[in-house]
């Protein structure tokens, strides 16, 4: 894990200098899968197991994109997106969804109000969440959020 590297560092020590991922998923192989497949394709990356944890390691490490698993033991991840958007510190950061569960339509919708940029279907290849990421990190500027229009 490089969380605690500089890019120069990384650079120097011949790790990933990409853009940096926090992987939040409470199944510990599907995190060590996700976080080996973003480091062969350039992204520099950090975990956490649950809402509690997500939450914190945000707004230390102020990652370009978070990978959200929505079904976590303590916070969900509905939960986790709206606390980041509330939160000057983390509330431009990029967020994809990534759920074993069907997005349809309302549960897309209701994804996007929570803060949510992306979503990717588990299981997927490592190649489907690298082009996501570089799609949301190359999407224009997001727009100013009010946090107050954020749903309960």
């Amino acid at each position: 894990m490089t969380d605690d590297f500089s890019r120069d560092e990384a650079r120097r020590a011949g790790l990933p200098q990409g853009p940096l991922v926090l992987v939040v998923d409470d199944d510990p192989a599907i995190r060590e899968w996700v976080l080996e497949g973003l480091s062969m394709s350039g992204f520099r990356a950090a975990e956490a197991a649950d809402g509690h944890a997500a939450l914190k390691q945000a707004a230390a490490l102020n990652p370009d994109v978070i990978l959200m698993d929505l079904q976590l033991p303590d916070i969900d991840g509905w939960e986790v997106m709206r606390q980041l958007k509330r939160d000057p510190r983390t509330a431009r950061v990029r967020v994809i969804a990534m759920t074993g569960f069907s997005m349809d339509g309302a549960a897309r919708q209701r994804a996007r109000e929570c803060g949510c940029d992306a979503f990717v279907a588990k299981p997927c290849l490592p190649e489907t969440i690298a082009l996501e990421i570089r799609l949301v990190l190359q999407s224009d500027a997001l727009p100013p959020i009010d946090s107050s229009e954020l749903p309960e």
